[in-house]
């Protein structure tokens, strides 16, 4: 069973900034891009949003469809299973789902851009409500990229991208979103 282990930071736009030029000078070339991610999470049985999470992310021509379970825990690397597939046809994957029964309950856009730092994946995602910095990889790896790149002062997001959209999302009927451009 693939764990993935992360920490997640939340971040004014000035430090995002400054990351983005520190992740640079630290990698030596610039990120691969801004990827725009669209997240669409549903809601059914087996599933619950803050336990159990069944997304369908579209990102340019690619689709990825993913479970996620979250262990409980307090402490800010937080650990949860993934398990992930691409999909060629991201239309037909949601009209599967929502025959089984599965109904999108949240959508969430984000510009994401990406650095490997060592063993350690990093991020910067600008979403509608805010920037974020994930790092991803073992423990270890995530405290020498957060040291490596002055990040162990920031502040911890504990909370889900899912989360924060079902706080600052708009609701429209039973979908909550959180687009850029107005909800």
């Amino acid at each position: 069973m693939p764990i993935e282990i992360e920490k997640k930071y939340r971040l004014t736009e000035e430090q995002a900034e400054s990351l983005r030029g520190r992740l640079n000078e630290a990698v030596g070339a610039p990120a691969r891009g801004v990827e725009f991610e669209e997240s669409t999470l549903y809601a059914g049985a087996g599933l619950a949003p803050s336990v159990r999470a069944l997304r369908l992310r579209r990102v340019g021509g690619r689709a990825v469809l993913t479970l996620k379970e979250r262990q409980p825990s307090a402490d800010a690397i937080k650990h949860q299973r993934e398990e992930e597939i691409g999909v060629s046809d991201a239309a037909t994957t949601d009209a599967i789902l929502r025959a089984l029964g599965y109904a999108p309950a949240l959508v969430y856009e984000k510009r994401r851009e990406t650095w490997r730092l060592g063993d350690a994946e990093v991020v910067l995602d600008e979403l509608p409500f805010g920037w974020f910095a994930e790092i991803e990889g073992d423990r270890d790896a995530i405290l020498r990229a957060e040291q490596a790149l002055g990040l162990d002062a920031a502040e911890a997001e504990l909370r889900t991208y899912p989360t924060l959209t079902r706080e600052r999302g708009a609701r429209r009927g039973d979908l909550i979103e959180a687009r850029f451009g107005g909800n």
